[in-house]
């Protein structure tokens, strides 16, 4: 079976690649693509014929749902995503199914069996039509103004923690990884982008101040100003590395402060 993965997560992408080696070690993924943009221009030009595409909803420069608008993907789609799963149970239309971001070895069987089901029974499962795709445009739409991530679920070693959005105090990149950092000061790693943690957390409870730190009110214990304006936070629990404000978030910095 060939599959493509449309994913700008790269680690989440690297490991739905191993699941779906570990369920079937001969399906071929032909791709990992992180845009629109790029998926756009890699259907008009696809090397084989695709099976079964696995598409993130945010993707690093659109919503997923854009690349049927510019092309004539007909192929078969299970997406990922990181919204509740009541969210999710709303999307389910015609073939396709919804996996929930970290993505379960489990339900992913499920979803491939799902598909194998129905090709089985039909030669080929339904695609989405352009109204299904508007219907899930507007869904998350809605979604976006209304519902943020709740809760993560991180895998420490053999055993999996759930972690409320209301107990991290700082997320912060370090190395290409990015770590969430509790209120009482546990620090894990997240399978998530600074960028993608700005879209799916509410906007009032956390800022991206920099590259490096995304932070909540709360943590921010006291805020320094230096030279030519420049402010440094003091945050709790203290991070390791300085946390200074960049010159072009200041403004909405100063903003989101007085929300």
């Amino acid at each position: 079976m060939n599959v493509t993965i449309i994913e700008d997560e790269n680690l989440t992408a690297k490991r739905l690649e191993s699941l779906l080696h570990k369920y079937d070690p001969t399906i071929k993924v032909l791709a990992r693509i992180p845009s629109v943009a790029e998926a756009v221009a890699w259907f008009d030009e696809a090397p084989a014929p695709i099976d079964l595409v696995f598409m993130d909803i945010h993707l690093e420069d659109d919503l997923g749902f854009r690349i049927f608008e510019q092309t004539q993907l007909t192929t078969p789609v299970i997406f990922t995503t990181a919204y509740d799963e009541y969210m999710i149970q709303a999307f389910k239309v015609n073939s396709i199914d919804y996996l929930l971001k970290p993505i379960n070895y489990d339900e992913l069987v499920a979803a491939i069996e799902k598909y194998k089901a129905l090709k089985k029974q039909f030669g080929q499962p339904a695609s989405t039509s352009a109204h299904d795709i508007e219907t899930l445009l507007k869904l998350i739409g809605k979604s976006k103004q209304t519902d943020y991530k709740e809760r993560f679920m991180i895998t420490v070693g053999t055993k999996i923690r759930s972690i409320e959005t209301g107990d991290i105090a700082y997320f912060y990149l370090e190395e290409k990884v990015v770590f969430l950092v509790t209120k009482d000061g546990l620090t894990l790693p997240v399978d998530y982008s600074l960028d993608k943690l700005t879209q799916i957390l509410n906007p009032r409870q956390f800022f991206r101040i920099s590259r490096q730190f995304l932070v909540s009110l709360p943590a921010i214990q006291t805020i320094h100003t230096f030279s030519a304006g420049k402010l440094k936070l003091d945050l709790i629990p203290k991070s390791r590395q300085e946390v200074f404000v960049s010159g072009d978030r200041m403004t909405e910095f100063k903003e989101w402060l007085g929300k």
